[in-house]
């Protein structure tokens, strides 16, 4: 794979005397459907050393655009310095991590990252392809950097990334919300989940390793992802410190990447002491649909000194945060819409016995015999009986993962970044069926639950949400 080191200076950096470098990592091919985790090593660098104050994710096809969201899209992004031991986990230091949110980073004046010319970086990175079709992009990174032979980095302090994550530690560090769980409409996650560490550590928490002063946050959630909150705590008392909170610019509520995450203000200075508990948690909106394979972190930036701290047990700190962007033009098409040129309206149709063992096969993005764009009568078992779904498209490492998961009957709208969502009346999901690891269900069958009722259920690929479906159960 080749990697281009195209940089360029920005007119109007981000900050007073730093220099804007533009970065990408490409081209990368992204096959039909696809939604693997890969990394890369030997990214392009800043080639002196200096200081990083700031970093802006995105992702371009070759002719400059940046691809729709319900096409293709950055599931994450990570950033590692093999030269340095990450602070919360026995990994690389975690740098920097961007989602479709594209959360910018801005580090307050007068800190910044300390970057060597000799350090080494790679990318880890899951591209989402949503549809049945090949592709090239590129991950773009501009980087505000300050190198050490100008006047403005005299004075600087140095910071480093501090990697809160309600999952910390995890390969996949992911967890499910599931519609009507939670109180209220809302789900906090660990603090309503059912033994989330299964007696272990808690992967939510970090003990402060030295004193020293908390400078800047955001949140990185998924759809359906309302805030983040991060906390801490000293012996008996626990101050809230920031909640960073998910703003939807779509139309349709909490439930698509139309969204920023706000971020601390420039003059946010949080005062904390070695052996200190910091802790995260993640609230999402549990009312409208299911949320599966959610995350929850926050990357706090640390500093040993600032000036201006602020002890958190004796004054507020928790203000209101800000904005990195608004709404981003990849983000329009919202679906939605009446589309029976594409979808049939399944609930509508015959019931017939699944054909052959009952089993239905899932092969070049079709739903086998129950397929909303195909078929002519809906695949039926009796009350108890089961249907099994096998996903053809998915026979090695780097297969095609598809799901069956339930929709709101009759799911037949137009897709789009709002559209489909996992609302179905009854709750089910069968995973990302394949054996790929992460983020496979390490399977590439799924089997109806005998228990449903009496209905025709609908459903889609929330890898692929143009794929949709039906079966019916009748009484026996």
């Amino acid at each position: 794979m080749a990697l281009s080191t195209t940089t360029t200076v920005a007119a109007l950096p981000e900050r007073y005397g730093a220099t804007k470098m533009h970065f990408e990592v490409g081209p990368l091919t992204i096959n039909p459907g696809q939604n693997n985790i890969d990394y890369t090593r030997g990214i392009p660098q800043p080639t002196v050393d200096g200081w990083i104050v700031g970093m802006n994710p995105n992702l371009r096809f070759a002719d400059g655009t940046v691809p729709p969201v319900d096409v293709v899209h950055l599931h994450h992004g990570v950033w590692l310095n093999l030269s340095n031991k990450d602070s919360t986990s026995g990994l690389p230091e975690r740098l920097f991590a961007a989602g479709e949110e594209k959360t910018i980073l801005e580090l307050p004046a007068p800190f910044g990252y300390r970057y060597k010319s000799t350090d080494k970086w790679i990318l880890n990175y899951m591209l989402h392809n949503l549809t049945a079709k090949p592709m090239q992009v590129w991950v773009t990174y501009d980087i505000d950097f300050i190198p050490d032979t100008t006047a403005q980095a005299n004075g600087m302090i140095a910071a480093r990334p501090i990697w809160m994550d309600v999952q910390n530690g995890k390969g996949y560090p992911v967890f499910d919300v599931l519609k009507g769980t939670g109180t209220g409409g809302t789900y906090v996650y660990p603090e309503q989940a059912d033994n989330p560490y299964a007696g272990g550590p808690q992967l939510n928490q970090w003990t402060v390793d030295r004193d020293g002063v908390l400078i800047d946050t955001a949140v990185h959630l998924h759809p359906g992802g309302l805030h983040g909150d991060l906390d801490l705590t000293r012996g008996a008392k626990t101050a809230h410190l920031f909640r960073s909170d998910a703003k939807y610019f779509e139309p349709a509520g909490a439930v698509s990447w139309d969204v920023a995450m706000t971020a601390t203000p420039q003059d946010w200075r949080v005062a904390v002491k070695a052996g200190d508990v910091m802790s995260i948690q993640a609230t999402y909106d549990s009312g409208l649909a299911s949320w599966y394979e959610s995350m929850g972190i926050m990357v706090v930036w640390m500093a040993d000194t600032a000036p201006s701290s602020v002890d958190p047990f004796t004054t507020a700190v928790d203000v209101p945060g800000m904005l990195t962007h608004g709404h981003l033009a990849e983000n329009d098409n919202h679906g939605g819409q009446p589309d029976s040129k594409n979808y049939e309206d399944l609930t509508k149709l015959p019931s017939a016995p699944v054909a052959g063992n009952g089993t239905v096969d899932i092969q070049n993005f079709i739903y086998g015999e129950g397929d909303m764009t195909i078929a002519q009568t809906v695949p039926t078992v009796k009350q108890g009986g089961t249907i099994t779904f096998d996903n053809l498209d998915a026979p090695q490492f780097k297969g095609i993962w598809h799901t069956i998961t339930a929709c709101k009957s009759p799911c037949n709208q137009s897709t789009g970044i709002a559209y489909p969502l996992a609302d179905g009346d009854v709750n089910f999901d069968s995973g990302q069926l394949g054996t790929g690891g992460p983020p496979t269900a390490g399977r590439d069958t799924w089997t109806v639950p005998a228990t449903l009722a009496p209905g025709t259920y609908t459903y889609f690929c929330r890898i692929h949400p143009l794929m949709r479906g039906a079966f019916r159960v009748e009484s026996t």
